[in-house]
């Protein structure tokens, strides 16, 4: 699943290259930063400031000869000694590392692959291991600073309930990552059988059964699959976009907000109601079985069926998880997005507010000297500007990235363009220029926006655009109150309580559900039984555990 992860943001970093934002260190936001021509200009020192970093190492990056690390050290008087680990087995090495004792000055990891939970963080900062940035931000990180001023859910994803900010986010204002269930239909389908997209969950069933029984891909051979998905990674699974008919359904952890009250929508008669149509789709025939077991591989196979096109839809984020959306291509084109359909509850969209990962991908630790700390907060205060950002995950510029040129147009509407890719040649050796997702700290929706981006929507190359277009189709069909899980903070003697109820709860919603799916049991005779379980698995403690957390941090 990791690998899945790390390559669909790969696929979002080359074509869309979604990064950085704000001003020029110790210059408002919005300027760019020069860099100095001397070490003594950042830190007056003249000697370098060493510093041993954990961070992990991603295919294409050499951390010791990176032109970004090089960079840096000579911005800010710094020599790293990087404690380097592969993306797999990350996680376990950096908590061996904090057991045994013998940790790093930092940690500056891709959240994407690993960080420190929420848990984590409270955890090791009560312990003293992890170095309370506040001071530190006030006195020497102007630009992270004016972020939190600017942003106040950034400011709530650092702070801990005691007031201490103890590590930092991955903040990112993904906007097509922040509607990720989405549906993509072949519309060359819908030409050919002269079908309109639908707009109702009844329409949705309807266009189904005629890809399942009209040949649209004209083979004469009964092989199209209606609709598939995928239950690796998040986006993928095909049940939250047709239960968002029904009842909210946040595809994590299935948590209703309602009149500031903490319920879980997998009790409601609502999603008794969204399992009886999702039953009677895959009874007909019109979900693929495989969708609720395979993963992204199998999933894929299905999109990419050689030369016979057999896929009428697909759940995802975005369609290259199930079609490959590379020039040439023939059939990326033909899969378009399904907007929110109406069903008799109304027509939800699972928001997420972003895709940022509660916790911290970058902490110093009580190793770290007075000198060290704020040579370490300097640098990630300059990775909060649009160059540090851009230098740092992209790569530097005039390697990687360079200033748009006249008539090249922003990913944003009305949006003045900044930053343009240098794209890869094909054949070209790793650049190695950039700490990719290592360097990825703030990225506001105007910094992403501002990227320039080709206007042909099928282009590879403007990928990009076409996720944003689709996107604008959910945007503010979320609910008017979310329950912000990834953004609240359990009480520190809650938090290992609370984790367990959750594995136990959404194991057994999401079990339950499949069954009364594929028919194993039965929505009229083994509902009550259902709903008993949860309560046997404690969900009302749950629920307190979560409103309590809540209240505390938006009441």
């Amino acid at each position: 699943m990791k690998k899945r992860l790390l390559g669909l943001l790969t696929i979002a970093v080359v074509v869309s290259m979604m990064l950085a934002s704000c001003s020029q260190n110790n210059k408002p936001a919005g300027s760019v930063a020069t860099a100095p021509d001397s070490q003594s200009e950042e830190t007056g020192n003249t000697a370098p400031v060493e510093i041993t970093l954990f961070a992990v190492q991603e295919s294409g990056i050499d951390l010791t000869t990176n032109k970004f690390t090089k960079f840096v050290e000579e911005k800010f008087n710094i020599k790293f000694k990087f404690d380097t680990t592969p993306p797999d087995g990350a996680k376990e090495k950096r908590q061996i590392s904090l057991a045994s004792g013998d940790y790093p000055d930092a940690y500056m990891l891709p959240g994407y692959i690993d960080q420190f939970s929420q848990a984590d963080v409270l955890k090791y900062g009560k312990q003293g291991v992890l170095v309370p940035l506040n001071d530190l931000i006030e006195q020497y990180a102007p630009n992270i600073k004016a972020a939190m001023e600017k942003d106040a859910d950034l400011k709530a994803f650092n702070t801990a309930p005691d007031g201490n900010i103890y590590g930092l986010v991955a903040y990112s204002q993904c906007f097509h990552c922040s509607y990720p269930n989405k549906m993509w239909i072949n519309t060359k389908w819908l030409d050919k059988l002269q079908l309109e997209m639908p707009k109702t969950l009844e329409e949705f069933k309807a266009v189904l059964k005629a890809f399942k029984t009209q040949d649209p891909n004209g083979n004469g051979v009964a092989d199209e699959v209606p609709l598939s998905g995928s239950i690796e990674d998040f986006g993928v699974r095909v049940m939250p976009f047709l239960m968002n008919g029904f009842v909210y359904d946040d595809d994590r952890n299935y948590l209703n907000l309602t009149g500031g009250k903490v319920e879980s929508a997998a009790m409601k008669s609502e999603w008794k109601e969204g399992l009886s149509y999702i039953k009677s789709l895959y009874d007909e025939g019109l979900i693929d079985p495989g969708a609720f077991a395979q993963n992204a591989e199998a999933f894929k196979k299905i999109g990419e069926n050689g030369d016979s096109q057999i896929l009428g839809a697909g759940a995802g984020m975005h369609p290259a998880i199930f079609i490959n959306i590379d020039a040439g291509n023939k059939n990326s084109a033909d899969y378009n997005p399904v907007p929110p359909l109406t069903g008799p509850h109304g027509s939800y969209a699972t928001h997420d507010g972003g895709g940022v990962a509660p916790g911290a991908k970058f902490v110093i630790t009580n190793k770290a000297s007075e000198e060290q700390q704020i040579a370490l907060i300097k640098l990630v205060d300059y990775m909060f500007t649009q160059e540090g950002q851009t230098n740092g995950a992209s790569g530097m510029e005039g390697i990687d990235w360079r200033k748009p040129k006249e008539g090249e147009v922003a990913l944003g509407e009305g949006v003045t363009p900044q930053i343009a890719m240098i794209p890869a040649v094909e054949g070209e050796a790793p650049r190695n220029a950039g700490w990719s997702g290592t360097a990825h700290f703030y990225m506001p929706k105007e910094y992403r926006d501002s990227f320039v981006q080709g206007t042909d929507i099928y282009d590879s190359a403007s990928y990009e655009r076409r996720l944003y277009q689709a996107t604008l189709l959910y945007q503010g069909h979320e609910p008017k109150e979310l329950f912000p899980l990834w953004s609240i903070w359990v009480d520190q003697n809650e938090v290992d309580e609370v984790s367990i109820l959750q594995t136990n709860i959404k194991s057994y919603i999401e079990q339950n559900a499949l069954q009364f799916i594929t028919d194993n049991k039965s929505l009229e005779k083994d509902w009550d039984a259902y709903v008993k379980g949860l309560k046997d698995l404690k969900i009302d403690r749950y629920l307190e555990i979560l409103q309590k957390a809540y209240d505390a941090s938006f009441k």
